[in-house]
């Protein structure tokens, strides 16, 4: 069973600085993110690998990720490889002038025990995953509303 969310904010900055502050600074906005580092140098693209260490709740988890999708700045995607699961997330980025409306929608699929649990609490996880990405996204925005480069 896979748990699938969509969720969108708008925030009031220009579309190319949230697609590249969405991309770039994941663990300084995400509230799951703890760390991120890329495993094949300093460019982002497609078939680019990173690690990814998340903490929910108090359990860290490690991910083996690799980007799917590119093209600033419009969309980006990638996939997350863990022990109890999978997660594909992609990004839309809508250029609405001096703001940008941004989407996510993100697909967990369960491995092991965890693809059972989904299985009978599903209906549970899917509330739960929305709310989750709700908080997200706001984290997001105040973020990138927030941010002002230090040079």
């Amino acid at each position: 069973m896979t748990i699938k969310t969509e969720g969108s904010v708008e925030i009031d900055r220009p579309i190319h600085e949230v697609f590249r502050l969405t991309n770039e600074d994941v663990a300084k906005w995400s509230i799951v993110v703890d760390e991120s580092e890329l495993l094949d140098g300093t460019e982002k693209g497609v078939g680019t690998r990173f690690r990814s260490v998340t903490e929910d709740h108090g359990k860290r988890m490690e991910f083996q990720g690799i980007v799917t999708a590119y093209d600033p700045p419009y969309a980006s995607a990638v996939k997350l490889t863990g022990d109890m699961f999978d997660i594909e997330a992609a990004y839309s980025f809508e250029d609405l002038g001096q703001r940008t409306k941004v989407t996510q929608f993100s697909t967990v699929t369960g491995k092991g025990f965890v693809k059972l649990f989904f299985l009978l609490c599903g209906w549970m996880m899917n509330k739960a995953s929305g709310d989750a990405l709700a908080k997200e996204l706001n984290s997001l925005k105040r973020y990138c509303e927030t941010y002002t480069d230090k040079a």
